[in-house]
């Protein structure tokens, strides 16, 4: 068990990249609500506003404790600003969530741009910010987290998009290699999480749609099964959703990993044969 209180206790510092909407939001409404000192960041100027807007109306200390920055998390020097900027207003990180992300959409000989901006973004944006404020936090001594949002496609890499499934995927390694290295650092009270949400409804997913489909968590109920994990001390929150639960994501994950080990083709969830013995493995 963690003891949650001394990380997103009141006056501790959390720091929200994709702070705008969706997840990122929902997160921030809560470590405001428990009285943390909160900096949003977004890319989204005017969607920000309105974010803080909304994170300050849950804090109680909102003139103060409540700051919104717009960065480009994809950008080293913008990073590196950022984390001087919150020094300066609050000094000591304990929460850095590290949230951002985009999905143009992208295909395997299609535009470069959709390609670069996606790895820009979900993948380095990721590393930017853990490695940018990870060493102060560390430095600091006192218990501190850093959380990085992935996705399933991370991991089991479907077909259609492959510019997110190889950002995710490196969202995955990175991760797990810094756990490992802070959990090897003497003295560190620093821990990382790797946050795997399922379907949620958020404007990256939304495509259009104007109501929540029925399969879809909201990014409230995702953020509730992260803090629970979060103090369970889980390093791979894997959300479920309306429509997928956990035995079934376990399922898939297994499958994926045992096309190396079963000697398959890659992505053999979807090759004409193997879609039939995957349907009979999954329905056991």
């Amino acid at each position: 068990m963690t003891d949650l209180q001394a990380v997103m206790g009141k006056g501790k510092v959390a720091v929200v990249t994709g702070g705008a909407s969706g997840i990122g939001l929902a997160a921030a409404r809560i470590f405001a609500a428990r009285g943390m000192r909160v900096m949003l960041v977004d890319n989204d100027g005017d969607r920000l506003a309105q974010a803080e807007k909304a994170v300050a109306a849950e804090s109680p200390n909102p003139a103060t404790d409540i700051v919104s920055i717009k960065t480009d998390v994809g950008d080293l020097d913008a990073v590196t600003a950022l984390e001087r900027a919150v020094l300066e207003r609050f000094g000591r990180v304990h929460v850095l969530m590290n949230n951002a992300g985009i999905q143009p959409g992208s295909s395997l000989f299609g535009s470069q741009a959709n390609w670069d901006n996606v790895l820009k973004v979900n993948l380095m944006g990721i590393i930017n910010g853990a490695r940018v404020f990870g060493p102060a936090m560390i430095a600091h001594g006192e218990p501190a987290m850093i959380i990085n949002t992935g996705s399933k496609q991370g991991i089991t890499t479907p077909p259609g998009d492959p510019a997110y499934n190889v950002a995710k995927a490196g969202v995955k390694a990175f991760t797990e290699a810094l756990e490992h290295e802070l959990r090897n650092t003497a003295d560190c009270r620093v821990s990382a999480h790797l946050l795997i949400p399922g379907f949620v409804y958020t404007p990256l997913t939304s495509r259009g749609r104007t109501e929540k489909p029925a399969a879809a968590w909201t990014p409230e109920q995702t953020v509730d099964f992260m803090m629970d994990s979060l103090e369970k001390g889980d390093f791979y929150i894997l959300c479920p959703d309306n429509d997928v639960d956990r035995a079934t994501d376990e399922k898939r994950i297994a499958w994926a990993a045992g096309d190396i080990t079963e000697n398959r083709p890659p992505l053999s969830r979807w090759h004409p044969d193997y879609a039939e013995k995957f349907k009979d493995y999954l329905s056991r």
